[in-house]
């Protein structure tokens, strides 16, 4: 079929509900534990519950994509997206708002995973890359500017209304999934594979080494940019006192960078190769973490002297995450559905278990956030060098 130019911004705007689900309300961690009367850190578990829930949609949206179609599980997910964001936005503790926010990202794990089966199902090759990286354009604007926005909302409204405002945004997808995305699976094409043939699939690709190394990498640089994601609102609000607004810009300065280094990549690959960008990326990424332990156990932080530093970790990511997805799907293009699904489901559940740690760890200081942002960028570096030659 010809694909409507205004597709892909449709399917974007799918895809950037993750993004923006995640990063709008961080700048209302304090507020959310004030008005719940939780613990300083508490809200940082309603994020590990949303990262869980993303691992487990991961692994489930993709399967019930290739069997049903792709327009009736995105209309489900789409469906139970703003229902439980309603939960979240009337939870009375900080346990039925990490719930809720785990359901809804089970729900929200089908604008992540389906727009880019439907731009496989359209396009391949030179084709099917132009058209993702018009997906990104939409996709790369939401962690700009949704703590900004979250900021915004804080200063005239509760925390609440911005779980109100993902409600309106899942139903906004869910109208849009029923009046103008078209079917792009026929029947002729579904796959229906049973439970034991799905996980002989799974094994086969775990088994594979340049899968694993890969994915690992995948995993420990999502462990470190979830670690900055859960921790860095408790830092810069309570522990420097900025407000959710001077937050905002700070998190947009570090997606700014994430995404810069993003779009060098490729350009560097005709130069020193998939593996020389990761090799740049992993030593960056150590180096930049390193001196942000430094600076935060030597009890030398502030502002001035954490955000470059962080601004430099992040945006290293941007050489390692990208060519680590290539790398793991190299090897599996029979089954590239499947391998993408299990990293995804291996990257969120680092993710989760970053955003719990962070959580037992704030303090009020960077020292926290630091020390798990290095530790990731250790086990990226050892999958690195773990990785076969060729």
């Amino acid at each position: 079929m010809k694909v409507p130019s205004w597709l892909p911004l449709l399917l974007g705007f799918f895809i950037a509900v993750t993004a923006f689900s995640t990063d709008m309300y961080l700048p209302a961690f304090p507020a959310i534990e004030t008005s719940l009367g939780a613990p300083a850190g508490s809200a940082q578990l309603t994020l590990a519950t949303w990262f869980a829930g993303l691992a487990v949609g991961q692994i489930t949206q993709g399967t019930l994509a290739d069997r049903y179609g792709r327009r009736a599980p995105l209309m489900a997910g789409f469906a139970l997206y703003p229902a439980s964001c309603i939960g979240c936005a009337l939870a009375p503790n900080i346990f039925w708002l990490s719930t809720f926010r785990a359901i809804s990202a089970i729900g929200a794990s089908a604008g992540a995973v389906i727009p880019r089966a439907i731009v496989r199902d359209l396009a391949d090759g030179h084709a099917a890359a132009h058209m993702q990286a018009r997906l990104m354009l939409v996709m790369a604007a939401a962690p700009i500017l949704a703590p900004s926005v979250g900021g915004i909302l804080l200063t005239y409204w509760s925390w609440r209304a911005i779980f109100w405002v993902f409600t309106a945004y899942g139903l906004i997808s869910f109208a849009l999934v029923i009046w103008k995305l078209p079917e792009t699976l026929p029947e002729q094409d579904r796959l229906r594979l049973g439970v034991y043939e799905l996980l002989a699939r799974y094994l086969h690709i775990l088994r594979e080494r340049s899968f694993l190394t890969h994915a690992m990498m995948g995993g420990f640089g999502m462990f470190c940019l979830f670690a900055h994601i859960s921790s860095s609102s408790p830092v810069f609000i309570r522990g420097y006192g900025y407000t959710p607004q001077q937050f905002g810009f700070v998190f947009g300065a570090c997606a700014i960078g994430l995404i810069a280094c993003g779009q060098i990549s490729p350009r560097l690959l005709a130069r020193f190769g998939a593996h020389g960008v990761v090799r740049i990326g992993s030593t960056s990424l150590v180096l930049a973490t390193l001196t942000l332990v430094i600076i935060s156990f030597a009890r030398l932080d502030s502002p001035l002297t954490l955000i470059p530093p962080l601004i430099w970790a992040v945006a290293s990511l941007g050489f390692i995450s990208p060519n680590a997805a290539v790398g793991a799907l190299s090897r599996h293009a029979a089954h590239a559905g499947a391998a993408s699904a299990l990293m995804g489901t291996m990257m969120f559940t680092l993710g989760a278990l970053s955003g719990l740690l962070g959580s037992l760890f704030t303090d009020g200081t960077p020292r926290g956030m630091t020390a798990l942002m290095f530790a990731a960028a250790i086990g990226v570096a050892v999958a690195d060098r773990l990785r076969p030659a060729t």
